[in-house]
């Protein structure tokens, strides 16, 4: 079913610049912030490509766009931009700490060209739904640039590790290219043309099934693009490059993977009174409390919290809620536990059982639409709501005045993603962060000609 295919791909010439000066991480991880660090690096960061910067002076003739698609072509016509020789699939791994852990793990997977298929083919499956704005703006940088600067985060099917082994059989030996971001993740990669090893990641990838991990905008753009350089050539060549988008493949029981939860934030809730809100949700949760009276008190009860909310109290499943303090000293922190009696069948008839599995969708659609009427429109234009990835941060945004409530949450596991992808089903939106991103310009794809080109 999978369709993948080696690559010449462009890459940075490392006798020109330092990958750690260059590369960025993706889009849409990109604050201000780090878009200035990134144009402070290196005249050559691959921030001028992947997220310029707009300028009052901009038109139609020149702007952030057609500025990307002339930096690309000086880049390469001054050779800091290089296409590899022979076409490879390339093995990358991520070595990594586990935020908020001592634990250190490493990913490893390929990147190679899968091919685009409509989502209706049943061969590609996303997770999540997309949004217009970032699918805009991708689709008109590419048709400046006709490049690909970062991968789609994929994955497939593979219990017995057949693909991992022989992955890590290259992984064991000298690495190429090996370089450390900003978040202390240690990227390697190793491009590899033996048309043997070529061929046994083809034969075992042919019967798999593709869900999208991260990346379901730029998945969607190079749809959108590839629909246009047909309807343009007037003709389908299955081999033409703009069929294929650059995509990092991994295995969905890698030991390697690591999903994070993002934490939700309540805002301008009229007349928010927390005893009512705990009534109403009386008949879906029991909940017990962490009270403090002091700093230290508060230091003691945190970490219990936090003890039970990861084990989600022996199996029963767990939505962690703080509501702030009094007069800065005096709270509680909150498990809402389901209750062993809820029929989730009978209180949430329109979702599949996937669905009803995930503490994400408890979230929304019991303590946020019940709790305290936040509807999905009104989660879908944040109205009431903003996300925090860090636990900590949630709950001192409660304590700044910043938000009414954090609402905290385990992770997602991978294979409830997976089930749920292949049921045709989807996640609320901000429901896996998976960790780390791939970095942009590790690799880059040139849309011209063929695959193979």
């Amino acid at each position: 079913m999978a369709e993948v295919h080696p690559f010449r791909a462009l890459r940075y010439d490392t006798n020109r610049v330092k990958l750690d000066d260059v590369l960025t991480q993706p889009y849409d991880k990109i604050t201000p912030l780090m878009q200035e660090r990134y144009y402070a690096a290196s005249p050559y960061n691959l921030i001028a490509i992947e997220k310029g910067k707009s300028l009052p002076e901009d038109s139609g003739e020149n702007n952030v766009y057609t500025r990307a698609g002339e930096k690309i072509k000086e880049w390469i016509a001054q050779g800091v931009l290089a296409q590899d020789r022979a076409p490879a699939i390339y093995v990358y791994s991520q070595e990594y700490l586990v935020p908020g852990t001592h634990t250190r793990k490493v990913r490893i997977g390929f990147i190679a060209m899968g091919r685009l298929e409509d989502y209706d083919a049943k061969i590609v499956f996303p997770h999540e739904r997309t949004l217009s704005a970032p699918k805009a703006d991708r689709i008109e940088l590419l048709r400046h640039t006709h490049i690909q600067t970062g991968q789609l985060f994929v994955l497939y099917d593979d219990a017995p590790r057949q693909i991992d082994a022989y992955l890590e059989e290259i992984a064991r030996t000298p690495t190429p290219l090996e370089l450390h971001d900003e978040f202390e993740v240690t990227h390697r990669l190793w491009p590899v043309t033996d048309t043997a090893f070529v061929r046994r990641i083809q034969a075992a990838m042919a019967d798999k099934k593709i869900i999208i991990a991260d990346g379901h905008h730029r998945y969607e753009t190079a749809l959108n693009f590839r629909n246009e350089s047909r309807a343009r050539l007037g003709n389908i060549d299955p081999l033409a490059a703009h069929e294929f988008a650059m995509m990092t493949f991994i295995n969905s029981h890698s030991r390697g993977l690591t999903v994070l939860p993002t934490h939700r934030l309540i805002r301008n809730v009229a007349n928010f009174d927390f005893q009512q809100f705990r009534n109403r949700l009386t008949p879906f949760f029991d909940w017990y409390s962490y009270p403090f009276l002091n700093p230290e008190e508060r230091t003691a009860s945190y970490a219990e919290f936090r003890k039970d909310f990861a084990r989600q109290n022996h199996g029963r499943r767990a939505i962690g809620i703080y509501p702030g303090t009094i007069d800065g000293n005096a709270g509680a922190f909150y498990l809402f536990l389901l209750r062993k009696d809820a029929d989730l069948e009978t209180i949430l008839p329109d979702m599949s059982e996937a669905q009803r599995g995930l503490d994400v969708v408890l979230l929304h659609r019991l303590i946020l639409e019940k709790g305290l009427g936040i509807t999905a429109e009104a989660v879908e234009a944040e109205k009431n709501l903003g996300y925090e990835r860090e636990i900590d941060a949630a709950i001192a945004a409660v304590d700044r005045g910043d938000a009414q409530l954090a609402c905290l949450l385990n992770p997602v596991r991978v294979q409830q993603v997976v089930e749920i992808a292949l049921g045709g089903d989807v996640l609320p939106q901000k429901s896996t962060d998976f960790y780390p991103k791939l970095l942009s310009g590790l690799a880059v794809y040139r849309i011209e000609g063929s695959v193979n080109q």
